[in-house]
């Protein structure tokens, strides 16, 4: 429970109409409008997750909001970063979610961050505020958030979501369990897809976003019975929610200082062994793919490994559809060999990473192919741009 001098806080006119029906709440009224207005929360991204919480953060009267991200708009935020609007495509999030909680409350202090968090500025932007919000969606800035606060002991309000499914919780709130009691060890780079890759529904992000806004401001009120100690799993298909109870672990390593969480995580490992591996597949552009068609010949299969979902959404003509899934299975690799009747091989997916690897599999299995460089994204965007981007 933060303990503010409410003696000093003052709500104006406006303020008592704004906020009205928070003070006519007991648990709220006055006193906690106040402490609501002392707050100070700082929010780790401004994407699927930032968005909604940020929105009811700044209606709901936090006093200062800070906002840390360096990424711009893009169009593809749109269906689930809500504070964000197609006017804002191009430009910076940051200064997108500023304009848009000013929109909603000119009473709110927002201080920007443009830039990545990281090991050496981590302190340094926490140490000011009261809670931290991770909006995050990687593994290396969420074992950073979670290092930081535990350092200055800082409730981490915790949210993460994946196509159907979100969780939330209470980290390093009142002695509860922090990230590393859930996730001890993080999971081998690219074992879990991002949202680019295996896709979010829109909705969802809203779901857990306002979760988090929720814990935030009981933390505040000091009301409530808080998520510390209880991971929150939802299922928006099913429409379920469970809980899973969360202890410290008592043998957990003691936290002393920031590390390397790329390092830790297995990332500079995991670009190496990708570098090595392209290196050992041969590849193409998608110009040369291009110059290719237009040159007549047939000798020459194409195999895209993306889903059957996502070939609905676009294809490549004269390409044959074998998923990734299927050849790691072993169906695909079978396949394969009958598509390519002494033709030349040549594999796309959506951006080039899925496609190294079905080469890489299909090399073992003794089947030598090439890749097009940048899948059929940079098709769309170098070569037809009748090809639609997803």
């Amino acid at each position: 429970m933060l303990n503010p001098n409410l003696e000093t806080i003052q709500l104006n006119t406006d303020e008592y109409q704004r906020y009205s029906r928070h003070l006519i709440l007991p648990e709220v009224g006055l006193d906690g409008q106040k402490r609501l207005k002392a707050a100070k929360v700082l929010c780790i991204g401004t994407g699927g997750l930032g968005s909604p919480l940020l929105l009811y953060l700044a209606a709901a009267g936090i006093g200062n909001i800070g906002i840390v991200d360096f990424d711009i708009v893009d169009h593809s935020n749109l269906q689930r970063q809500v504070i964000h609007g197609t006017s804002w495509v191009g430009k910076p999030k940051i200064e997108s979610a500023k304009n848009r909680i000013h929109e909603i409350n000119p009473h709110c202090q927002v201080d920007l961050y443009e830039t990545r968090i990281s090991s050496e500025n981590a302190l340094d932007i926490l140490k000011s505020y009261d809670i931290v919000v991770d909006g995050t969606d990687n593994f290396p800035t969420r074992y950073l958030v979670n290092d930081a606060c535990v350092l200055l002991n800082k409730p981490n309000v915790y949210g993460s979501i994946f196509r159907f499914e979100g969780q939330a919780t209470v980290f390093n709130y009142e002695g509860g369990p922090n990230y590393r009691d859930l996730y001890p060890e993080p999971p081998p780079p690219g074992m879990v897809p991002s949202c680019a890759e295996g896709g979010v529904l829109g909705i969802l992000p809203g779901m857990i976003g306002v979760i988090q806004a929720t814990e935030t401001i009981k933390i505040v009120l000091g009301k409530g019975t808080t998520l510390s100690g209880r991971l929150l799993l939802y299922n928006s298909l099913d429409m379920t929610f469970r809980e899973l109870k969360l202890r410290p672990n008592p043998v957990r390593p003691v936290i002393e200082k920031l590390i390397d969480y790329e390092q830790f995580c297995g990332i500079p490992q995991a670009k190496a062994q990708e570098a090595e591996n392209k290196m050992a597949i041969p590849e193409m552009t998608v110009q040369d793919f291009k110059q290719l068609l237009d040159s007549g010949a047939d000798d020459f299969v194409l195999v895209d490994v993306r889903n059957p979902h996502e070939y609905e959404i676009a294809k490549i003509p004269g390409s044959v559809l074998v998923p990734l899934p299927d050849i790691e299975q072993g169906s695909g690799v079978e396949k394969v060999k009958e598509l390519m009747n002494g033709h030349r091989l040549i594999v796309h997916c959506k951006m080039g990473g899925r496609a190294a690897k079905a080469l890489g599999i299909l090399k073992e299995n003794g089947i030598e192919g090439t890749n097009v460089k940048g899948g059929i994204i940079a098709w769309s965007q170098e070569i037809d741009s009748s090809v639609p981007q997803y």
